[in-house]
């Protein structure tokens, strides 16, 4: 199957995860600041807001260690549209004790726990009768994941935060008599768990119908693996590369490289991709539908695995002893373009890429990435703007990158040349330098990363990749992003014809 690519506007965006968003309450969220920042988006003439995963946060309070696929972070939730439910009152939304440059994830979860049971004892005494009918709508549309889920959660709580794999046999097993009996003794603490998602679920709702009413559009992440300890992972145990006692027979990594002498070890189950062949891929096609339900466009995460895969034997304990295995390719890929009428997917096609990622990604019409941090060093490199073709998103840097101008002096002497022979008037105002690299190049999609609009450093990284803790804690405070930024965000997108 051969995807045709249709010609596409050019335009630009905005890389910004909403818990970097400023505000009072510890974490970004989905209340006025994410308005004012979609303001500010449609001001500058953006088309796009590019965020990573949406999903509740696991290990590490990775977005991309998620318990669940399909629902939505708790922590996300706005106080003040909790308040303007009917579901808290004035007071519960005065507590501004929280930094405002970072997260504290210890003390905002703990916040966040305490409003969303006070929203429940205030929905369930009935004081935001409107909601009723909504919440028992959400209840049934969402049942075929949303009720494992919750169920999920609740038995972890019981548990005390256990795995589930360690859980009784019979829960492991998902007996039927004894999941009744817990979702019988559970059934308040299940119901709250499903009332969390309905809040979540409202209020991302009406703020993505803000966002299109302003003309922005959203790009969202679907990591390619998911977290052992998920509900994913429970509920469908035939999905996965699993033994008896449904723990891995194989898990997920990368092979050792320059940069990583033993690879990567990330100990994702990895997918029993014959038994999903079977059904159609049914799951892939109700993940990428379920985003697809948040956002406009989905960054696919590690796209190469689609391809190949590095499979690692359990219990190993660095990657060193995997091998490549072929993976679902063009039979997934068609599966889901039948699925969801189209593939608005973008490839994140970083990395060690092999001319049968290339040959993938090119035959359904998907657009790859090109990262101008990794341009640098020598003439050959496929990431130099000169080597671009139009198909293609162009970053300055993401996530797992450091910002701008942390990477800049970070560079050898002899790539920072490299940076100035290419483009000789570098160097004064390196995060907007790039951005214009960016903007100027034939790539149909531009984006960047806040903090190099707002020109900050190090401190400000988002992600270390292998670090396991300390990661996802940048945000940015009122006084950092201002009308200036806004004018000359404009004015950038409006020179190189990147408006909507």
């Amino acid at each position: 199957m051969t995807t045709t690519t249709k010609k596409t506007p050019r335009t630009a965006g905005v890389l910004l995860h909403p818990t970097s968003l400023p505000g009072p309450y510890g974490i970004g969220d989905l209340g006025p600041t994410a308005y004012g920042f979609v303001d500010a988006l449609s001001s500058a003439g953006q088309t796009w807001w590019q965020m990573l995963p949406l999903g509740p946060t696991g290990a590490g309070d990775s977005p991309y260690q998620s318990p669940s696929s399909f629902a939505g972070n708790p922590l996300l939730l706005s106080p003040e549209m909790m308040a303007r439910d009917g579901v808290l009152s004035g007071d519960d939304t005065s507590h501004t004790g929280f930094p405002r440059d970072h997260v504290e994830y210890t003390g905002v979860t703990d916040y966040k726990d305490y409003l969303i049971r006070r929203a429940w004892d205030f929905f369930k005494a009935g004081r935001a009768p409107s909601l009723r009918s909504a919440f028992e709508e959400f209840s049934q549309r969402e049942y075929a994941w949303l009720d494992d889920y919750a169920l999920f959660l609740a038995l972890k709580e019981k548990m005390g935060g256990t795995a589930w794999y360690d859980w009784e046999t019979d829960l492991i097993q998902r007996r039927p008599e004894t999941l009744s009996r817990y979702r019988d003794e559970l059934r308040d603490l299940i119901a709250r768990h499903r009332f969390t998602q309905f809040l979540f679920s409202r209020q991302w709702q009406s703020l993505r119908s803000y966002a299109s009413s302003k003309g922005i559009k959203l790009i969202g992440d679907v990591p390619i693996f998911v977290s052992l300890d998920s509900s994913d992972v429970w509920a469908n145990p035939h999905l996965f590369r699993l033994d008896a006692k449904r723990r891995p027979t194989v898990v997920a990594g990368v092979p050792p490289d320059y940069f990583a002498l033993t690879g990567q070890l990330w100990g994702n189950p990895h997918y029993d991709w014959e038994a999903m062949q079977r059904d159609g891929y049914a799951w892939w096609v109700s993940r990428l539908r379920a985003t697809l339900g948040q956002v406009d466009l989905v960054r696919l995460d590690h796209f190469r695995g689609f391809a190949a895969f590095w499979e690692v034997p359990a219990g190993e304990k660095t990657a060193v002893n995997g091998k490549w295995v072929t993976g679902p390719g063009a039979d997934l890929l068609a599966a889901l373009h039948k699925g969801l009428n189209g593939l608005p997917l973008i490839a994140e096609d970083l990395g060690v890429i092999t001319p049968d990622v290339d040959e993938l990604r090119t035959r359904f019409g998907l657009p790859g990435m090109r990262v101008l941090q990794f341009a640098f060093g020598a003439p050959d490199n496929p990431f130099l703007p000169h080597h671009y073709e139009r198909n293609t998103v162009v970053y300055t840097g993401t996530h797992d990158n450091d910002t701008t101008i942390g990477w800049f002096w970070g560079l050898a002497e002899h790539e920072r040349n490299h940076v100035r022979r290419y483009y000789p008037w570098v160097g004064h105002d390196i995060s907007w330098e790039m951005m214009r690299i960016a903007w100027s190049s034939v790539g149909d999609r531009a984006i960047v990363p806040m903090q190099d609009i707002v020109r900050v450093g190090t401190e400000a990284r988002m992600n270390y990749p292998g670090k396991p803790t300390g990661n996802w804690r940048w945000r940015y405070t009122d006084w950092q992003f201002n009308s200036s930024h806004v004018d000359g965000l404009g004015e950038l997108t409006a020179l190189f014809s990147r408006t909507r």
